[in-house]
This record gives structure tokens, C-alpha cells and sequence, in this order.
């Protein structure tokens, strides 16, 4: 017989962004300066919690994004990264977090949300290596939402979310390099990208980029797993050629 006291117990639900671009050629991550306590004047994610019990998680996540950051969701990538629960994650008391992972390319200067006393692009690399400390369990978040970039812009077509709306090789392959955090050999990765069909297609005009012939433009094109995937250089599979 069920226990009609019982009820369920009553814990914060809060959502985080890991919101990546790539600056100077650099992977980059949206970090805030906290405004309140606790972690007051450390660096964090942007985030809050949910507006009331019946806001959507993506719905919250989308909202912060637009105060935190000014982004509208419909214009990036926007994936769900992980939950993360542990019970000391927080000072305060027990708080779930939803982490959401974001993408975008060229994103621009940011502007501090209304419990943040700044906002500033950090470098990814200095995150992982510990230069850059944030509070909270946001380092691994951080650390997370990297990985899983790494690893689906080996399977999928992520990577052209950093691009704009049309882009050259050279500015794919930027993208690979930062995230990857290698140097790739230019006519390896043509044929690489070349070989997944689908992948990107012509976008029917050429850009200037230096003084010598016309780079050609590319599109997004209709698929969205690649095949054969564009595997890591040093891991299973890369093979020795790129």
C-alpha cells in the first residue's frame, strides 16, 4: 500500500551553458565573473535556475542564453551536455544542474546578465589546464562539453557550427585544429572532407582571401553523420596520413 505522505523532496534544478566559439583561431568559452555569493568575484559558467516548476529544461536554457549572453537559440547549436547532482557540487545545499552545450560561430563581445559583475571569452586551453579556476563543479562541465565537441566533430557535421553561413576549407579546418588542438596537413584534409559525402557542398561563389586566386565557398550539406568519420590524429583508426 503506497504511503500517501510521502512527498518528493524539494531540490533546486538549475541549468548551466558551455557556450564555444572559436576567436583568433583559438577554441574559446563564455565565462562570468559571479556577482553573489557563493563563489562571489569568481569565474563560472553562465546559468540560473528554472523560472517555475513547469519551465521546460531546453525552454530555461534558451532563456539564459538570451540574458546571459544576448544569443537566440534558433540560431546556434544548442544540445542538452549532462546532469550533474553530486551533493557537495554546491555550498548552498543540494542542487541539480542541467548543463547544456552551446555553439555558434564569430560570436561577439559578451555583456554581463543581471548576477554577474562580468563577462568575458577565456581560452578553452587555459580552462583545461587549470590557469583559468571556476567555481563550482563548472571546470569538468567545461571539460566535458569539450570532449564531447572533440568526439562528434569525428562523426557528425558539428564542426560547420562554428563556420558561418558559408566558409572555405581553411576555415573548416581551423575549426578541427582548435578543438582538436592539432595541426592538420592542408591537402589531407581536403581529401578527408572530400571523401564525406555530403558533408559540405559548393556554395556557388568564391571569396578573395589573399592576393593570389579566389577561395572557393562552401555550404552545410544534407547529412548530418559523416561516413567515413574524421577521426582524431593518434587515435584507433586515424590513420597515418593526416
Amino acid at each position: 500500500m503506497p504511503d500517501e505522505s510521502w512527498s518528493p523532496p524539494a531540490i533546486p534544478i538549475a541549468v548551466d551553458l558551455v557556450i564555444l566559439t572559436l576567436r583568433n583561431a583559438r577554441l574559446h568559452v563564455l565565462l562570468v565573473e559571479r556577482g553573489v555569493t557563493p563563489h562571489l568575484g569568481e569565474l563560472a559558467l553562465p546559468g540560473g535556475f528554472l523560472n517555475h516548476t513547469d519551465e521546460d529544461l531546453r525552454a530555461a536554457a534558451e532563456r539564459e542564453l538570451q540574458e546571459e549572453a544576448d544569443l537566440d537559440a534558433s540560431r546556434l547549436h544548442l544540445e542538452q551536455l549532462g546532469i550533474y547532482g553530486a551533493p557537495d557540487r554546491d555550498p548552498r545545499g543540494r542542487i541539480v544542474t542541467v548543463a547544456y552545450l552551446a555553439i555558434a560561430p564569430g560570436l561577439p563581445d559578451p555583456v554581463a546578465g543581471s548576477d554577474a559583475a562580468n563577462a568575458s571569452w577565456e581560452s578553452v586551453d587555459d580552462v583545461l589546464a587549470g590557469r583559468r579556476t571556476l567555481a563550482f563543479d563548472h571546470g569538468q562541465i567545461v571539460a566535458d562539453g569539450v570532449a564531447r565537441a572533440r568526439t562528434k566533430l569525428e562523426h557528425t557535421a558539428l564542426a560547420t557550427a562554428f563556420c558561418g553561413a558559408t566558409f572555405t576549407i581553411a576555415e573548416l579546418q581551423e575549426v578541427y585544429e582548435a578543438v582538436w588542438g592539432v595541426r592538420l596537413d592542408q591537402r589531407n584534409f581536403y581529401r578527408k572532407v572530400q571523401r564525406s559525402k555530403g558533408f559540405i557542398i559548393p556554395a556557388g561563389a568564391d571569396r578573395r582571401v589573399t592576393k593570389g586566386r579566389p577561395a572557393r565557398l562552401f555550404q552545410p550539406g544534407p547529412v548530418t553523420a559523416l561516413y567515413p568519420p574524421l577521426v582524431q590524429p593518434g587515435t584507433p583508426g586515424s590513420g597515418e596520413d593526416w
